[in-house]
């Protein structure tokens, strides 16, 4: 008998969706405007090709952040948009940028080295010549062992990574198979990963925090960490520390897998290595100017104090140029409001396009703007969080409801890479899952069809989502963003297809302006749950 019922229940909620994705209007007049545009008229490659070959990498506090912000907001003015303005998140932390690097062996044999420095970790103050020596730092122990043997060496700070052969490409696009599996949820199963021991995490902060002092008083002249990359691929972002104050270090920098894995042998077998190195970087104090979000907005009309947002970060890592990341959903994002005013849409919403700065250390940029606009909890004042960053804090609380809460109707998000957009994580929403469906029909042709109920996680729609209000991020063809591009050296222009940025930007301003037309804003799940109260003593 309870099986019957379990069948009876999923066949209506099956026969339900459908009917309400008949219920959906989908204005395919304007559809045919977008596509048009969007087609013909595409300037979605010289936006990506301002804010990567021009403006570069745009780590967050530095000036090239606040260069692509003001570039932007100009932009966006020149397009027609209302209200643009850059907006500081401050208080970020220190500047830092990345003048000059060169490493190259010179005993026992000659050999350029390729690697990188992490932000915000220092120069060298000129070329510097040292003994490469490995050495685990991992405890108290290890911190002991060490002392006063390190003055004047650079160190290897991971033992060798054997490189495999590659027997697959490195990009690749998403099958039907796998947008079926991805559309259909099971229920009941292991959880993606356990949940994290806060107090383990900040043990291990609370030693790291260590490490920058015991390196600066030994002596160290600098550390080599082993890419996770492979074929001259570097993947490096932060060490260090951009918050004023706090010890940064010697010079930090990751090497080429191969070529570190040479030192290593070398040093394996009791050979002497000696190096030389120089890093110079412009390391300087906080200035508001360059952490910042950038907004602009087409107005709307009967229900312009309601809003649809979209958008993406700004922001980016060094090493390459932030194209896949991601400079490819801000040039989406941009794309997709001009083209909604390039055929003189009109909503009735007001449409707000948001870059955000901050993502790669928190999502730190779309936090501010919640906090301060939308919804807000005090972070946790528990003493075994307090070494935590503050986005990992747990909050305690009520969540306290701001003006633009019950106004926003959803916020549309891109970062996952260069790939064409084939589908949407509706965050297990099923009311706006059957709209999504309806929206996507017009683009089957271009391969976005997938409308799944799955969420997904670490970009800037989480924001909105943890505070109650609709965030969504899109489904993108992988490509060889995690294999190659993502916080690299490669994460360059020509990592981006230029199609699959067209059909992105078309699907987006799909979306945002059926959303800003409906008659009712997207349907909400319920609000987030409080947070547990403390037991009482």
């Amino acid at each position: 008998m309870r099986l019957i019922s379990l069948l009876v229940c999923s066949l209506l909620v099956s026969s339900t969706l459908p009917a309400l994705a008949a219920d959906e209007k989908v204005d395919l007049a304007l559809v045919n405007k977008i596509r048009d545009e969007g087609t013909n008229r595409s300037k979605i490659m010289e936006t990506l090709s301002v804010l990567t070959d021009e403006i570069g990498p745009r780590l967050t506090g530095s000036p090239s952040l606040k260069k692509a912000g003001d570039w932007s907001k100009a932009q966006l003015s020149e397009w027609g948009l209302q209200n643009a303005q850059v907006v500081s998140i401050a208080p970020f932390g220190r500047s830092w940028v990345l003048e000059k690097a060169a490493m190259r062996m010179v005993a026992p044999s000659n050999l350029e080295l390729v690697a990188i420095p992490k932000a915000w970790t220092p120069g060298t103050d000129g070329v510097k010549r040292g003994k490469v020596v490995y050495v685990k730092l991992e405890n108290d122990e290890d911190l002991a062992k060490w002392k006063g043997k390190l003055k004047g060496t650079i160190i290897l700070r991971d033992a060798m990574t054997p490189t495999k052969l590659h027997t697959t490409a490195d990009a690749k696009r998403y099958t039907d198979q796998e947008l079926h599996d991805l559309e259909h949820m099971e229920l009941g199963g292991a959880p993606a990963r356990p949940p994290t021991d806060m107090a383990e995490l900040a043990k291990r902060m609370a030693f790291a925090k260590k490490i920058n002092p015991y390196l600066t008083e030994e002596g160290v002249i600098a550390t080599v960490n082993v890419s996770r990359g492979d074929d001259g691929t570097i993947f490096v972002a932060g060490g260090g520390s951009y918050k004023q104050g706090e010890p940064i270090g010697p010079s930090a920098l990751v090497m080429s897998t191969e070529q570190y894995n040479r030192v290593f042998r070398l040093i394996e077998k009791k050979k002497d290595v000696e190096v030389e190195v120089e890093v110079a970087v412009n390391f300087g104090d906080e200035d508001p100017a360059n952490s910042i979000n950038v907004f602009a907005e087409i107005p709307g009309s009967d229900k312009k104090d309601e809003i649809v947002m979209l958008g993406g970060h700004l922001d980016s890592w060094h090493a390459g140029t932030g194209a896949t990341d991601n400079a490819a959903g801000v040039a989406v994002a941009m794309e997709a409001v001009r083209l909604l005013k390039a055929i003189n849409f009109k909503p009735r919403r007001t449409i707000r396009i948001a870059l955000w700065g901050g993502e790669e250390q928190g999502l730190l940029g779309s936090r501010d703007f919640i906090n301060k606009n939308v919804a807000a909890r005090p972070e946790s004042t528990d003493p075994k969080e307090k070494d935590l960053p503050s986005f990992m804090r747990r909050p305690t609380g009520p969540l306290m409801l701001k003006p633009l809460h019950g106004k926003i109707s959803a916020y549309y998000n891109l970062d996952n890479g260069g790939g064409k957009i084939r589908g949407i994580y509706a965050e297990n929403n099923a009311a706006a899952k059957a709209i999504f469906d309806t929206w996507l029909a017009p683009f089957h042709d271009l391969g976005a069809k997938t409308a799944t109920l799955r969420k997904t996680g670490s970009t800037d729609h989480v924001s909105f989502d943890a505070v109650g209000v609709p965030g969504f991020q899109f489904i993108q063809e992988p490509m060889d963003y995690f294999t190659r591009t993502h916080h690299s050296n490669m994460d360059l222009f020509d990592k981006i297809q230029k199609g699959d940025m067209m059909q992105a930007a078309m699907v987006m301003a799909n979306f945002v302006a059926h959303t800003a037309n409906r008659d009712e804003l997207i349907p909400r799940k319920p609000m987030p749950p409080e947070p547990a109260r403390p037991a009482a003593r």
